[in-house]
Formats: structure tokens, sequence, C-alpha cells
């Protein structure tokens, strides 16, 4: 009852056409892309960062960014992939949230439209689904029983 509840939580979604999973597959792949760019600068500075990184969790700097790059890299490339896609987008967006009405909490918009950019497309497919085109795609078939 429990596994076929998560199975259910991590895979369903309403059968996609071809064209509805395509442009979910091209949006997972550009934005996936784009959002891992910034995991990746942070990884190439990682040595000179934990100091300075906010804590705006009270979780300590090094803490605040090792969860922020295993949002930005590790969750980031099950989003590209389709692979557990609600799962990974979990952290993502919460990361987005935290940037979003904390650490530019007083900035102007200009500054923190690409938080709530990333904040709403990551909602958004929250909500649509990895689409045909995705490993979850396959599970769902295997386990869900749905084609």
């Amino acid at each position: 009852m429990i596994r076929k509840r998560l199975l259910k939580w991590l895979f369903y979604e309403p059968i996609a056409s071809s064209s509805k999973s395509m442009v979910i597959l091209f949006a997972r792949i550009i934005f996936g892309f784009l959002f891992l760019s910034h995991g990746i600068a942070k990884l190439h500075i990682y040595s000179s960062i934990p100091e300075s990184f906010p804590d705006p969790i009270g979780l300590g700097s090094t803490l605040s960014l090792w969860l922020a790059l295993f949002a930005e890299i590790l969750c980031t490339l099950g989003f590209i992939l389709g692979t557990l896609f609600r799962l990974c987008l979990i952290p993502m967006i919460f990361t987005m949230c935290i940037a979003f009405f904390v650490i530019h909490a007083n900035d102007p918009l200009a500054v923190k439209e690409l938080s709530l950019m990333y904040l709403t497309i990551f909602s958004l497919l929250y909500i649509t689904g990895a689409g045909r085109y995705s490993i979850d795609g396959i599970l769902r078939s295997i386990y869900l029983n749905t084609k």
C-alpha cells in the first residue's frame, strides 16, 4: 500500500502527448544546464567560498554551501535526465525559495528575478512531471503499467 502510493507520487502524471513531452524535455535540458552552471561555478571556487557563503537557516556556511551544491549539481542532473524527477525538484525549489525570499529579500526585483524565474519553472515542472521522454517515463510504464 505504502509502496504503491510512493510509486504513484514519484512517477504518476497524466499521459502527456508527444508534443507536450517534447516541450518538457527541452525545458528540462535548457533550464537544467543553465542551473547546473551555477553549481559548477560554485564548485570551481569552493575553497574560497565556505566562510563567506550565506547561512540563511542557521546550519553553518559550509553545510549551507554543500546543500546548495547538492541541489544545483546532483539534483539538477536527475532533473535533466528525468530520474526521480519530483524528488530532485524538492531541493531545487527549496534552494530557490531561500534565494528569493531570504537571501535577496531586500534586493530590487532586477537582482532576484533569476531566482524567481527558476522557482516558477521548477514549480510548474513539478506539477507537469518529467514527461514521456525521461527515465521516470520508462519506470512509470514498468511499475504502474502505463504507456
